[in-house]
């Protein structure tokens, strides 16, 4: 059988290293009884080898309890065995974020996280203002710290805006990751206009200032 499906460019690219990107929207991940992976349900697209798939907990009273009282629930899974994993999202891009200690700490869109190594604390973190419920996104998020790499999901190419020489204001929906050092809380713009279909339709922004970064998607989930 011949055909140009079977290009080198789309065979599995072979490799020792524990993340490798099969493409700019596919991740191979190695995955051996002493070196699981954590990741968000429904990223797994493949899997070869002998791996389980097990519901991944809360991790601490506090993340539950947190979970239980805002309603955010970004259902996790642990892989664990041996094998390789692929993950993807949608056909999103995927880059790779290295976290290298526990003053490193990182941000994530729950609607973008993909996977992480399990060496990584997780916890949920709550953007400030009510405007946040207006636009159903960005409102509660992940933030990653200490030592080990994350998997970062992006609907198109990111824009990395350096958050430090004025305000950044972004659409929640558009914010996919940021320095957790940033406090970014909820600007809101509404007018008259927007109560009677007159407005612009971007009433409610994350606002950050600081020193850091914030990565923008070009889409609005």
């Amino acid at each position: 059988m011949r055909s140009e499906l079977f290009a080198k460019r789309n065979a599995e690219i072979q490799s020792t290293e524990r993340w490798t990107l099969q493409s700019q929207k596919m991740l191979r991940t190695l995955v051996t009884p002493q070196t699981p992976v954590v990741a968000t349900k429904g990223a797994m697209v493949a899997y070869q080898g002998s791996v389980q798939f097990k519901h991944q907990g809360s991790g601490s009273v506090g993340n539950f309890l947190k979970k239980q009282m805002t309603g955010e629930d970004t259902p996790m899974m642990r892989a664990e065995g041996q094998g390789e994993v692929f993950f993807a999202r949608n056909a999103a891009n995927i880059f790779m974020m290295q976290l290298e200690g526990q003053n490193d700490a990182l941000s994530v869109n729950s609607q973008s996280l993909l996977a992480y190594d399990p060496t990584l604390n997780d916890d949920i973190r709550r953007v400030k203002g009510l405007g946040a419920l207006a636009s159903g996104a960005g409102l509660f998020n992940v933030v990653l710290s200490g030592h080990g790499m994350a998997a970062i999901a992006c609907q198109g190419d990111p824009l990395v805006l350096d958050c430090s020489q004025q305000p950044t204001f972004v659409d929640p929906q558009a914010a996919v990751c940021w320095s957790a050092n940033l406090s970014p809380d909820i600007h809101t713009d509404v007018s008259l206009g927007s109560f009677v279909g007159r407005g612009s339709g971007e009433s409610v922004q994350m606002r950050f200032h600081g020193p850091g970064f914030v990565v923008v998607q070009p889409s609005e989930l």
